[in-house]
Protein backbone atom coordinates (compact mmCIF):
# COMPACT_ATOMS: atom_id res chain seq x y z
CA UNK A 1 0.00 0.00 0.00
CA UNK A 2 1.57 3.58 -0.86
CA UNK A 3 0.68 6.89 -0.99
CA UNK A 4 2.43 10.34 -1.83
CA UNK A 5 1.52 12.50 0.87
CA UNK A 6 2.49 16.61 0.75
CA UNK A 7 3.30 18.29 3.94
CA UNK A 8 2.36 22.14 3.79
CA UNK A 9 1.96 25.06 6.46
CA UNK A 10 1.04 28.48 5.94
CA UNK A 11 0.58 30.40 2.59
CA UNK A 12 0.75 34.15 3.21
CA UNK A 13 0.01 36.97 0.31
CA UNK A 14 3.41 38.87 0.45
CA UNK A 15 6.50 40.04 -1.93
CA UNK A 16 8.92 38.52 0.81
CA UNK A 17 9.24 36.18 3.19
CA UNK A 18 11.43 36.33 6.50
CA UNK A 19 14.28 34.58 6.22
CA UNK A 20 13.51 32.15 8.75
CA UNK A 21 10.32 31.53 7.45
CA UNK A 22 10.57 27.62 6.00
CA UNK A 23 7.57 26.37 6.56
CA UNK A 24 5.54 29.63 5.01
CA UNK A 25 5.07 30.01 0.97
CA UNK A 26 4.45 33.42 -0.68
CA UNK A 27 0.53 33.08 -2.32
CA UNK A 28 2.03 33.59 -6.04
CA UNK A 29 4.63 30.65 -5.33
CA UNK A 30 1.93 28.24 -4.32
CA UNK A 31 0.02 28.96 -7.26
CA UNK A 32 2.70 27.88 -8.95
CA UNK A 33 3.14 24.49 -7.06
CA UNK A 34 -0.36 23.80 -7.81
CA UNK A 35 0.07 24.12 -11.38
CA UNK A 36 2.44 21.77 -11.07
CA UNK A 37 0.95 19.36 -9.22
CA UNK A 38 -1.97 19.86 -11.84
CA UNK A 39 0.29 19.28 -15.08
CA UNK A 40 1.99 16.13 -13.14
CA UNK A 41 -0.70 14.53 -11.37
CA UNK A 42 -4.17 15.74 -11.39
CA UNK A 43 -5.84 13.22 -9.42
CA UNK A 44 -5.29 14.50 -6.09
CA UNK A 45 -7.69 13.11 -3.35
CA UNK A 46 -8.82 12.55 -0.03
CA UNK A 47 -7.99 9.79 2.68
CA UNK A 48 -12.16 9.90 3.04
CA UNK A 49 -12.25 9.75 -0.84
CA UNK A 50 -9.88 6.61 -1.24
CA UNK A 51 -11.65 3.43 -1.06
CA UNK A 52 -9.46 1.11 -2.75
CA UNK A 53 -5.50 1.26 -3.10
CA UNK A 54 -3.11 -0.73 -5.25
CA UNK A 55 -5.38 -1.37 -8.52
CA UNK A 56 -4.96 2.12 -9.63
CA UNK A 57 -2.64 4.64 -9.37
CA UNK A 58 -1.07 5.76 -6.33
CA UNK A 59 -2.75 8.62 -4.37
CA UNK A 60 -1.66 12.13 -3.69
CA UNK A 61 -2.90 14.21 -0.75
CA UNK A 62 -2.28 17.56 0.17
CA UNK A 63 -1.68 18.05 4.36
CA UNK A 64 -1.69 21.89 5.81
CA UNK A 65 -0.41 21.22 9.59
CA UNK A 66 -0.79 23.91 12.54
CA UNK A 67 -4.31 25.30 11.54
CA UNK A 68 -2.76 29.03 9.91
CA UNK A 69 -4.68 31.43 8.86
CA UNK A 70 -3.69 31.57 5.67
CA UNK A 71 -4.36 27.53 5.05
CA UNK A 72 -8.18 28.33 5.41
CA UNK A 73 -7.84 32.41 3.35
CA UNK A 74 -5.66 31.40 0.78
CA UNK A 75 -5.00 27.40 0.36
CA UNK A 76 -8.82 25.98 0.64
CA UNK A 77 -9.62 28.89 -2.29
CA UNK A 78 -7.13 27.62 -4.60
CA UNK A 79 -7.58 23.94 -4.19
CA UNK A 80 -11.47 24.02 -4.74
CA UNK A 81 -10.73 26.20 -7.93
CA UNK A 82 -8.74 22.67 -9.10
CA UNK A 83 -11.40 20.50 -7.84
CA UNK A 84 -9.50 19.29 -5.41
CA UNK A 85 -9.89 18.68 -1.05
CA UNK A 86 -7.10 19.01 1.34
CA UNK A 87 -6.57 17.80 5.08
CA UNK A 88 -5.94 20.59 7.86
CA UNK A 89 -4.35 19.36 10.84
CA UNK A 90 -5.19 21.98 14.02
CA UNK A 91 -3.61 22.37 16.39
CA UNK A 92 -6.14 22.99 19.38
CA UNK A 93 -4.70 25.36 21.43
CA UNK A 94 -4.03 27.40 18.79
CA UNK A 95 -7.58 27.69 17.67
CA UNK A 96 -8.79 31.32 17.75
CA UNK A 97 -5.24 32.90 18.03
CA UNK A 98 -3.86 35.87 15.49
CA UNK A 99 -2.59 33.82 12.68
CA UNK A 100 -4.29 30.93 13.01
CA UNK A 101 -8.22 29.59 12.45
CA UNK A 102 -10.97 29.79 14.42
CA UNK A 103 -13.92 27.63 15.19
CA UNK A 104 -16.07 29.12 12.46
CA UNK A 105 -13.36 28.63 9.49
CA UNK A 106 -12.52 25.10 10.85
CA UNK A 107 -16.37 24.35 10.78
CA UNK A 108 -16.64 25.91 7.29
CA UNK A 109 -13.84 24.11 5.85
CA UNK A 110 -15.40 21.11 6.57
CA UNK A 111 -18.51 21.66 5.38
CA UNK A 112 -16.71 22.05 2.05
CA UNK A 113 -15.80 18.94 1.84
CA UNK A 114 -12.00 19.10 3.28
CA UNK A 115 -10.71 16.86 5.76
CA UNK A 116 -10.25 18.24 9.49
CA UNK A 117 -7.57 16.42 11.49
CA UNK A 118 -6.01 16.33 15.08
CA UNK A 119 -2.25 18.12 15.10
CA UNK A 120 -2.49 17.39 19.01
CA UNK A 121 -3.07 20.30 21.61
CA UNK A 122 0.02 21.56 22.02
CA UNK A 123 2.39 21.09 19.58
CA UNK A 124 5.24 19.29 21.73
CA UNK A 125 8.19 19.71 20.39
CA UNK A 126 9.04 16.13 20.97
CA UNK A 127 5.59 13.87 20.91
CA UNK A 128 7.60 10.57 20.52
CA UNK A 129 9.28 11.33 24.25
CA UNK A 130 6.08 12.09 25.90
CA UNK A 131 4.72 9.46 28.29
CA UNK A 132 1.45 6.94 27.21
CA UNK A 133 -0.52 9.27 29.16
CA UNK A 134 0.89 12.78 28.11
CA UNK A 135 0.18 11.20 24.20
CA UNK A 136 -3.29 10.25 24.81
CA UNK A 137 -4.06 13.32 26.79
CA UNK A 138 -2.84 15.28 23.28
CA UNK A 139 -4.86 13.12 20.95
CA UNK A 140 -7.86 12.46 23.00
CA UNK A 141 -8.49 16.14 24.08
CA UNK A 142 -7.57 17.63 20.53
CA UNK A 143 -9.93 15.26 18.46
CA UNK A 144 -12.97 16.05 21.37
CA UNK A 145 -12.30 19.58 20.76
CA UNK A 146 -12.49 19.12 16.85
CA UNK A 147 -15.73 16.93 16.89
CA UNK A 148 -17.62 19.20 18.45
CA UNK A 149 -16.50 21.99 16.22
CA UNK A 150 -17.42 19.62 13.08
CA UNK A 151 -19.99 17.49 14.60
CA UNK A 152 -18.64 14.42 13.90
CA UNK A 153 -15.94 12.41 14.94
CA UNK A 154 -12.44 13.15 14.28
CA UNK A 155 -10.52 10.43 12.28
CA UNK A 156 -7.17 11.93 10.60
CA UNK A 157 -4.44 13.53 12.41
CA UNK A 158 -0.40 14.24 12.01
CA UNK A 159 2.34 14.27 14.56
CA UNK A 160 3.32 17.87 15.46
CA UNK A 161 7.16 18.76 15.38
CA UNK A 162 8.66 15.88 13.48
CA UNK A 163 9.32 13.66 16.26
CA UNK A 164 7.07 9.86 15.52
CA UNK A 165 7.88 6.63 17.06
CA UNK A 166 5.48 3.98 16.97
CA UNK A 167 4.21 5.18 20.39
CA UNK A 168 2.94 7.67 19.13
CA UNK A 169 0.86 5.99 16.51
CA UNK A 170 -0.26 3.54 19.21
CA UNK A 171 -1.31 6.17 21.42
CA UNK A 172 -3.42 7.96 18.75
CA UNK A 173 -5.36 4.75 18.21
CA UNK A 174 -7.45 4.61 21.01
CA UNK A 175 -8.27 8.44 20.55
CA UNK A 176 -10.35 7.03 17.32
CA UNK A 177 -7.60 7.84 14.56
CA UNK A 178 -7.67 5.39 11.85
CA UNK A 179 -5.09 7.67 9.49
CA UNK A 180 -1.97 8.84 11.57
CA UNK A 181 0.39 11.35 8.43
CA UNK A 182 3.79 11.69 10.02
CA UNK A 183 6.80 13.80 8.47
CA UNK A 184 9.12 10.86 7.39
CA UNK A 185 9.48 11.18 3.38
CA UNK A 186 8.15 7.75 2.32
CA UNK A 187 5.41 6.86 0.32
CA UNK A 188 5.26 3.15 2.13
CA UNK A 189 2.18 2.88 4.42
CA UNK A 190 2.41 1.22 7.45
CA UNK A 191 -0.41 -0.49 10.12
CA UNK A 192 0.18 0.25 13.96
CA UNK A 193 -2.55 -0.56 16.47
CA UNK A 194 -5.32 -0.32 13.84
CA UNK A 195 -3.57 2.91 12.98
CA UNK A 196 -2.83 3.57 9.22
CA UNK A 197 0.80 5.74 8.95
CA UNK A 198 1.51 7.78 5.85
CA UNK A 199 4.48 9.39 5.63
CA UNK A 200 4.77 12.71 3.73
CA UNK A 201 7.50 14.96 1.52
CA UNK A 202 7.71 18.86 2.98
CA UNK A 203 6.99 21.43 0.63
CA UNK A 204 8.95 24.43 2.48
CA UNK A 205 9.39 28.30 1.35
CA UNK A 206 12.98 27.03 -0.98
CA UNK A 207 11.20 23.85 -1.95
CA UNK A 208 10.56 24.65 -6.42
CA UNK A 209 6.90 23.90 -8.05
CA UNK A 210 9.03 21.57 -10.20
CA UNK A 211 10.05 19.55 -7.06
CA UNK A 212 6.51 19.54 -5.71
CA UNK A 213 5.42 18.24 -9.07
CA UNK A 214 8.09 15.80 -9.68
CA UNK A 215 7.04 14.23 -6.55
CA UNK A 216 3.74 13.95 -7.07
CA UNK A 217 4.35 12.46 -10.60
CA UNK A 218 6.06 9.54 -8.50
CA UNK A 219 9.85 10.78 -9.92
CA UNK A 220 12.45 8.82 -7.52
CA UNK A 221 15.01 11.41 -7.38
CA UNK A 222 13.67 14.22 -5.40
CA UNK A 223 12.22 11.60 -3.45
CA UNK A 224 15.38 9.91 -2.40
CA UNK A 225 17.27 13.29 -2.06
CA UNK A 226 14.23 14.17 1.16
CA UNK A 227 14.47 10.47 2.08
CA UNK A 228 18.61 10.86 2.85
CA UNK A 229 18.36 14.66 4.35
CA UNK A 230 15.54 12.51 6.49
CA UNK A 231 18.04 10.18 7.69
CA UNK A 232 20.65 12.56 8.41
CA UNK A 233 18.51 14.59 10.52
CA UNK A 234 17.13 11.74 12.44
CA UNK A 235 20.62 10.91 13.48
CA UNK A 236 21.21 14.24 14.88
CA UNK A 237 17.69 14.38 16.47
CA UNK A 238 19.28 10.64 18.56
CA UNK A 239 22.36 12.19 18.97
CA UNK A 240 21.36 15.97 20.10
CA UNK A 241 18.21 14.83 21.89
CA UNK A 242 17.59 17.86 24.07
CA UNK A 243 20.27 19.71 22.53
CA UNK A 244 19.12 19.92 19.36
CA UNK A 245 15.79 21.03 20.05
CA UNK A 246 17.57 23.79 21.99
CA UNK A 247 19.25 24.92 19.19
CA UNK A 248 16.39 24.96 16.66
CA UNK A 249 14.28 26.66 19.48
CA UNK A 250 17.15 29.23 19.91
CA UNK A 251 17.05 29.73 15.22
CA UNK A 252 13.16 29.76 15.70
CA UNK A 253 13.49 32.68 18.07
CA UNK A 254 15.67 34.47 16.35
CA UNK A 255 14.57 34.20 12.83
CA UNK A 256 10.61 33.30 13.50
CA UNK A 257 9.64 35.30 16.02
CA UNK A 258 6.05 35.34 15.42
CA UNK A 259 5.52 31.89 13.76
CA UNK A 260 4.20 30.42 16.83
CA UNK A 261 2.02 31.53 19.48
CA UNK A 262 2.97 31.90 22.87
CA UNK A 263 2.78 28.45 24.67
CA UNK A 264 0.93 28.95 28.44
Amino acid sequence: MRAISLCLHDVLDVERLRPGDVYTLRLRDFCEHLSELNQRNPAVETIQSRREWGKTQVPVFLTFDDGAAGAYTFAADLLEKQGWRGHFFITTDWVGRDGYMDRHQIRELHSRGHVIGSHSCSHPERMSRLSTQELLREWKDSCAILADIVGCQVRTASVAGGHYSPRVAAAAAPAGIEVLFNSEPTSQATMIAECLVLGRYSIQSFTAPSVSGAIAAGRRWPRWKQSMLWDVKRVLKTIGGEWYVTLRRQFLSRFMPTQQPPRP
